[in-house]
């Protein structure tokens, strides 16, 4: 077993709400992964399952029982911090064997637990040193295996990798989503990053200012993020906002007037509304990696005031007017010269989203399963 509900739970602090009525159902198996910008609370959300933090009201179901009031070690949990939290002067197998002891196992038990352990993470050879030869990596396999013995219901992991270069993040991102369908076990993940939530997630919860903004599958919210702020959050670069003005609705989707051009924006437009649509200010949004060199549907000339070699790709920065920011385009290869004074550049109506003034997404005309054999560009890992 290993369901999760969360039922409108909140968390203050003096008279600052840090969580705001959040709630929702974790499927036993699943890899479900908490993401935001820093101060969201998606890691006070996390320490409340663990029953590290007390809630302010609410109430937090696992297998059916609520477990408000359950000491941590009762929840049938194990946590994963930032941390390794290693103790310097004990083997790797000590380390390991530690919650264990703490119980009162016998020693058949733990050894054969932490065998078991050591072998899920490739451990076997390390048993016997101190967590000061070890990698970074390999620390934070000791610290998985500390919370594989205990056999939880859940596992809960607090930013695990950020405390690992970009080189080994990737390496232990692979390494932990190969455990997660080794184990089977229910998983919630922690990160600011969310390369990780994309990568490894089955479904992502994107959190902003206490509250849940969206939750869907990784390509959901990629193809059809409900609002601005997940639209800007999930894709790396961010996407780009451009205001314009309704022209017209028709039951092709909605036309819009940019820079004195119209484009007609493939969205759904509730039944009655079309009328009250013309002339209102929207945000047009498209992703840097869906702009292309050239003449198309939607044509565009910028001055790119960087410009950045990957050698996959290339990405492009372009003073908008006024405080709007830059707009980003991504291309293939070296096709962009830092030197060019000038690019143009277009995009297709097909792949822009529209919001109103209230940051809503209208919804896209868009064939999930038709997306999911259409990977987006790769999401571009500038963390470090």
């Amino acid at each position: 077993m290993g369901q999760l509900t969360l039922e409108k739970i909140t968390k203050t602090f003096g008279t600052f709400e840090a969580v705001r009525s959040v709630s929702l159902d974790v499927k036993e198996g699943e890899f479900m992964v908490f993401v935001g910008p820093s101060g969201c609370g998606k890691s006070t959300l996390l320490r409340m399952i663990a029953g590290l933090e007390n809630t302010s009201g609410g109430d937090i179901v696992i297998d059916g029982k609520r477990v408000n009031d359950l000491a941590p070690v009762k929840r049938g949990i194990a946590m994963v911090f930032q941390s390794y939290a290693l103790y310097p002067h004990m083997s790797v197998y000590e380390n390991i064997a530690f919650p264990l002891r703490v119980e009162g196992a016998p020693e058949a038990e733990i050894r054969r637990k932490v065998d078991e352990a050591a072998r899920i993470l490739h451990l076997e050879t390390r048993m016997n040193q101190k967590p000061g030869n070890l990698s970074g990596g390999q620390r934070q396999r000791v610290a998985i295996g500390r919370a594989i013995v205990r056999e939880p219901k859940i596992f809960l992991f607090d930013e695990p990798l950020s405390n690992l270069d970009a080189a080994l993040r990737a390496d232990m991102r692979i390494e932990l989503t190969r455990l997660h369908k080794q184990l089977g076990s229910t998983m919630i993940y922690v990160t600011h990053d969310q390369v990780e939530a994309m990568t490894m997630a089955d479904r992502i919860v994107v959190l902003n200012g206490g509250i849940i903004a969206q939750v869907g599958a990784p390509l959901e919210l990629y193809h059809k993020p409900q609002n601005v702020f997940v639209a800007g959050f999930i894709g790396n670069p961010r996407m780009n906002f451009l205001p314009v003005t309704c022209h017209a609705v028709s039951d092709a989707g909605i036309e819009v007037i940019l820079e004195d051009r119209r484009l007609t924006i493939p969205v759904r437009v509730p039944a009655g509304q079309s009328a009250a649509l013309q002339g209102k200010a929207m945000t047009l949004g498209i992703r840097p990696e869906h702009v292309v060199l050239g003449e198309g549907e939607a044509q565009m000339t910028v001055a790119p005031s960087v410009v950045e070699y990957l050698g996959q790709h290339t990405i492009g920065y372009a003073p908008l007017p006024g405080d709007a920011g830059n707009f980003c385009f991504v291309l293939p290869g070296t096709q962009v010269s830092a030197e060019a004074p000038r690019v143009s550049l277009s995009f297709s109506a097909a792949d822009c989203h529209l919001f109103d003034a209230d940051g809503q997404a209208y919804e896209r005309h868009v064939d999930m399963a038709d997306m999911r054999m259409q990977a987006p560009a790769p999401v571009l890992d500038t963390a470090g």
